[in-house]
């Protein structure tokens, strides 16, 4: 599935059958280290020093509790 870098937009052709949550992958044109936060669906966070984001990670699960209202 191809997604798309947070930091530089480049497009990263993942595929979801070859990476597990909590798995960290580099972008191949800026360098950054993203972190595969869901497979189902694919959802990356940037890396930083303390590991992912828990900012991104509070709106995913935001965004996971409103679809499961549905």
């Amino acid at each position: 599935m191809a997604t798309i870098c947070p930091e530089c937009d480049n497009p990263l052709d993942i595929d979801q059958d070859e990476v597990e949550a909590g798995e960290t992958i580099t972008c191949d044109e800026c360098g950054t280290e993203l972190e595969i936060v869901s497979t189902e669906p694919l959802q990356i966070a940037l890396v930083d020093a303390d590991g992912y984001d828990d900012e991104d990670d509070a709106s995913f699960a935001r965004e996971t509790d409103d679809e499961d209202d549905e």
